[in-house]
This record gives structure tokens, sequence and C-alpha cells, in this order.
């Protein structure tokens, strides 16, 4: 005969870090003063993206026009590679996570400022 199946064993890993506990304001966004609030909070968002968007703009738009313009940036060679690679294929990215990391902090700022308003007001 066979031997008997030994019971199942859940195995887990060790214990993880838990993510910070956000805090939440209650708002009824169908009172007046909610809708307000709510709206403000809105257009600071907006204000915001659209901020982060026009220095995308400036910063990456700038370098292939300012190439266009001074042709003699065409010939300048750094580490074996044209300027113009550099800066557009490599160095793109570094200004990009910064301002991925500049956006993201000034939102998060924007809805604790929010937050610490609502429950001012609860209170």
């Amino acid at each position: 005969m066979s031997d008997p199946v030994p019971p199942r064993v859940r195995v887990t890993g060790p214990e993880r870090r838990r993510a910070p506990v956000r805090r939440t304001a209650a708002i009824d966004s169908e009172s007046r003063l909610g809708t307000v609030y709510v709206g403000s909070l809105l257009q600071e968002q907006g204000w915001l993206a659209v901020r982060v968007l026009v220095l995308l703009a400036v910063g990456v738009g700038a370098w292939p026009l300012l190439f266009h313009l001074v042709p003699s940036l065409a010939d300048v060679d750094l580490l074996g590679l044209p300027l113009a690679w550099l800066v557009v294929g490599v160095l793109v990215y570094p200004y990009l996570l910064l301002l991925g990391w500049i956006y993201v902090r000034r939102a998060e700022r924007n809805e604790r400022a929010f937050t610490d308003l609502v429950e001012d007001r609860e209170r």
C-alpha cells in the first residue's frame, strides 16, 4: 500500500513592511463648500501639471532647436559620441526622472495641504 499523504503546509515569506497609512479627509462634494474645496484642489493640481509640462517642453524641446540654430554644435564630440546624441538620447532621461519626482512631490504636498484644510474645517 501507499504511505499516507502528509497534510498541506502553507509556506509564507517573512513579514513585509506595510505601506505608510495615508490620511484621508472625508468631504461632502455635494455641498457648496465641498465643491469649492475639491475644485480648488483640482485647479491646483491642473496648474502643477501645466507647469511641469512647460518645463518639459522647454527643457527637451529647446535642445533640437538649439542644434538647428547653431549647426556648429553638430560637430562637437564628447566621449566619442556626437553632442546631439548624448544630450537628446542620454541626458534627457535624468531630466525626465527629475521632473517626475518634482511633480509627485508637489502633488502629494497639495493633497496633504488639502487634507489639513478639510480636517481643520471639521474640528
